[in-house]
This record gives C-alpha cells, structure tokens and sequence, in this order.
C-alpha cells in the first residue's frame, strides 16, 4: 500500500534544524539549505497557501518546525507551504512503514524504516523488544506478516 500522509505534522515539526531558509528572493522565493548535507534548493510558496505561510503562530508551539511548515487548528492538519518545490529529502519521505493503534484506536507507535519501532507506549516497546526484535531471517513479507500477529495478538492493531 503507498504511503498516504495523515497531515499530522510530526515529521516537519523539527525540520527547522535541518533547513533553513539561506536566502529570500521576494515574491514568496526562498533558497533552502540543508544543514546537514550541504543541499541548497530553491523553494517557492504555494499560491494557494500565502496567507498560511504568513502565519508564524505555528513556532509558539514547535519552535524547531520547518521554516515552511504550517498547522491549520481549524482543519487540524499540517501543511507543507512550498509542497510543489520542495527539497528531494522531503519527496522521498514515508512517515511509518506501519502505524500501530491501541484498543482506543490511538497511536501507539510507528514502525519506520525496517524494523525500529518510535514509541512512548512502555507495553509497546517491551513487547517489541521481547518478541520481534528477535525475530530474523524472516523476508520482509514474512516479517511484517509475523508482527502484525504479534501486535494483534497484544491487542494493537497494525495499519501499513
């Protein structure tokens, strides 16, 4: 299933200490850098998202957020200001590999990457670390089809 992004604003929220805006060249045109690679891009403001952009409130709350991040508390959704132009980093990103609920349907953790588990839920994280960081040798599919047992088992249910 492809990656379909939720909105929430997790994964820009702290992306202002990677990019930062280098230059600004008027009409909504900034040069980005990426602080750690040294990538330099050109951005511009969606047209459809100015008036977003010119609302800072959005760093009372989470200073280190993207310099072109914003989060519309009406629609509850974060929005990407220079989505069209946006750094390479950021096109290729996938939030989770699967999203993992708690009996209430609540986030419980994120599966990324391969196999590393983010997590604040204690059951979670001893369950990962008890039954499925040992698991190996397993293909991918094989993997996901045995943790999703696991969880499921526990209670959790698995979204990909």
């Amino acid at each position: 299933m492809p990656f379909e992004c939720s909105q929430c604003g997790e994964c820009c929220s702290h992306l202002g200490l990677v990019h930062t805006i280098r230059e600004e060249y008027g009409d909504y045109r900034y040069l980005v850098n990426n602080e750690y690679t040294g990538e330099k891009t050109t951005v511009s403001v969606d047209p459809d998202k100015i008036l977003l952009f010119c609302d800072r409130s959005i760093f009372a709350d989470r200073p280190e957020a993207c310099p072109f991040f914003r989060y519309n508390r009406n629609e509850e959704k974060g929005y990407c200001t220079v989505h069209l132009t946006r750094p390479e980093i950021c096109r290729d990103y996938g939030c989770w590999r699967m999203l993992i609920l708690d009996k209430e349907g609540k986030r419980a953790g994120r599966i990324m990457c391969q196999s590393f588990l983010a997590s604040e839920d204690e059951r979670l994280t001893r369950l990962f670390e008890e039954r499925i960081n040992t698991l190996s040798g397993l293909t991918d599919a094989a993997w996901d089809e045995r943790v999703i047992h696991e969880l499921a088992g526990a209670g959790y249910t698995v979204l990909m």
